[in-house]
């Protein structure tokens, strides 16, 4: 008997790790970054993944390397270094997890223009929600008091969006390798980075408590080797657009630790807004999956 499309119990437990994963990450990255400034805090992180995978690289295929430095700078440098600038900035945890799923509509006007990828009416009014949704969201008390948090997020989601584009004419690397050279070529222009924009940071790296140190850490053990992992498991057994919607679950777990460890009290517009984020961003997915073709994108941790 074929077996019945779809997650079984055990990869839907998978999933809820990959999802408290990632939405954790939100909430011990905004702990670690009272003490250790964003780029600072980004290079930390990339340094010690890129350190725990450097004995399982895998050298590129031959004429990769322009396009996997180009993915390195969008993804590691600048996604990350801007993402963590948005959570810092923010006054909450739910604004900065919801905007970030921005990249995937973006994405898919990246695909459209870049790849020349179509898609049908039904995508293109799921786009306009997800950014009708921002729009919405950006309306809230809390975000108005920190309009550079949704800014600097929405600019993050684009390069995000880019790297993905990027990403799929990558070939011959597994999700390790591709992972630790990504951290690896970021390091070096975080640091950079940090020493013009964040002046002193670095000598007072260590005066970080441990609460800092675990932050940037359990962001590269915990939401980076874990997360990506157990992902790269799940699309070995199912179709990536199986998986894909499943990880929405991402950002409202991270909303939900936001109002029980960070004091978040998302009001009504952040409320809407949010649920036309993501549901713009679902309707994305499963439009994608409904025409028996893979996703554009992964919903990403920060």
């Amino acid at each position: 008997m074929a077996r019945a499309p779809g997650l079984g119990g055990r990869d839907l437990a998978l999933v809820l790790l990959i999802c408290l994963a990632w939405a954790g990450n939100f909430l011990t990255s905004a702990l670690a970054l009272r003490e250790i400034p964003p780029f600072l805090f980004t290079a930390l992180r990339f340094a010690i993944l890129g350190l725990a995978l450097l004995p399982f690289l895998k050298r590129p295929a031959k004429g990769q390397w322009p396009r996997l430095i180009a993915v390195g700078l969008c993804l590691g440098v600048l996604h990350f270094g801007l993402s963590f600038t948005a959570l810092k900035l923010a006054g909450d945890l739910s604004s900065p997890a919801i905007v970030m799923q921005c990249y995937v509509p973006i994405t898919a006007l990246l695909g459209w223009v870049v790849l020349g990828e179509r898609f049908g009416w039904r995508t293109a009014l799921a786009i306009a929600v997800s950014f009708g949704g921002v729009l919405v969201l950006g309306f809230d008390p809390v975000v108005l008091e920190h309009p550079a948090a949704l800014v600097a997020m929405l600019i993050s989601s684009v390069f995000l969006a880019l790297a993905t584009v990027l990403m799929k004419r990558l070939q011959g690397l597994d999700v390790f390798s591709q992972q630790g050279f990504i951290a690896l070529i970021a390091v070096v222009p975080l640091l950079v980075i940090s020493t013009l924009v964040e002046p002193g940071a670095i000598a007072r790296l260590s005066e970080a408590s441990w609460v800092a140190w675990a932050g940037a850490a359990y962001a590269a053990f915990i939401s980076s080797l874990l997360g990506h992992g157990l992902f790269y498991v799940l699309v070995k057994r199912h179709p990536v657009a199986q998986v894909t919607p499943w990880l929405l679950l991402s950002p409202v777990l991270a909303v939900v630790l936001g109002i029980v460890f960070w004091g978040d009290r998302p009001g009504p517009r952040l409320l809407v807004g949010g649920a036309m984020v993501l549901g713009g961003v679902l309707i994305i997915a499963l439009r994608a999956m409904s025409k028996s073709r893979p996703v554009v994108v992964v919903p990403e941790e920060i």
